[in-house]
């Protein structure tokens, strides 16, 4: 028995200091990414593979741009459709996981993420896009780390650089110019309120898309970007 005791014992320490060594692991690359821009995430790659099975010569279009670089009316419609309360909450909208919570369990699938920019940014920066329960978890522990490490503004310029708008199509200044033949730099309002409406399903829209889905989508995103502060 005492020897039994003394394997766990040291097993749980071993696990403990794996744990903490992965940590640090994570919190090392998003501190390296408060000066430092991603060259591609782990989301990005998990894509690229998917690309390549059917075409050994697939490339994702992508092309970092500087925050300054990025139409105001993209960074005021994408919080204004995917996290209103961005300025306000450090990672989490507990208001937003509740109502996210009663909608699934009323329709009995999830229908609703409730998830932040913030925490979007953790899922593409690490994950592939594999769902697990242990990755949720680390998610939100990166979303502490990025919370803490980063401004406002560097979490929302890293977002909107490595978020998908196409299929193979990743950040603002790739989406621009495949579905508007523009930059991020040029976006109109009603552009950008678009793209906005694009981001839960982007490889559903291609170029020229025009549901009624879309259109009432970018309609109402539109009407609410004007009231959005960005950082």
């Amino acid at each position: 028995m005492t020897q039994l005791l003394r394997w766990t014992g040291r097993f749980i320490l071993l696990a403990v200091a794996v744990l903490i060594a992965l940590q640090l692991w994570f919190l090392a690359h998003v501190a390296y990414w408060v000066k430092f821009n991603p060259s591609s995430t782990a989301f990005m790659r998990g894509r690229m593979e998917i690309l390549r099975e059917e075409d050994a010569k697939a490339k994702l279009r992508h092309q970092w741009v500087p925050y300054q670089k990025i139409s105001v009316h993209l960074k005021r419609s994408v919080i204004a459709a995917e996290d209103s309360t961005f300025l306000e909450h450090r990672g989490f909208d507990w208001d937003g996981i509740k109502v996210a919570w009663e909608r699934n369990k009323r329709e009995g699938d999830i229908v609703a993420g409730g998830s932040t920019i913030s925490q979007q940014l953790a899922k593409n920066l690490f994950s592939s896009g594999k769902r697990t329960w242990w990755r949720k978890g680390q998610e939100a522990v990166v979303t502490v780390m990025l919370e803490a490490l980063m401004s406002k503004q560097r979490i929302l310029e890293i977002y909107l650089n490595v978020i998908e708008w196409g299929d193979g199509v990743f950040g603002a200044e790739a989406a621009a110019r495949y579905h508007f033949g523009g930059t991020a730099a040029g976006l109109s309002p009603e552009q950008a309120a678009r793209l906005a409406a694009m981001v839960p399903s982007p490889r559903r829209y291609g170029p020229g898309a025009n549901t009624t889905y879309l259109r009432q989508r970018t309609a109402i995103i539109h009407a609410r970007a004007y009231m959005v502060k960005v950082p």
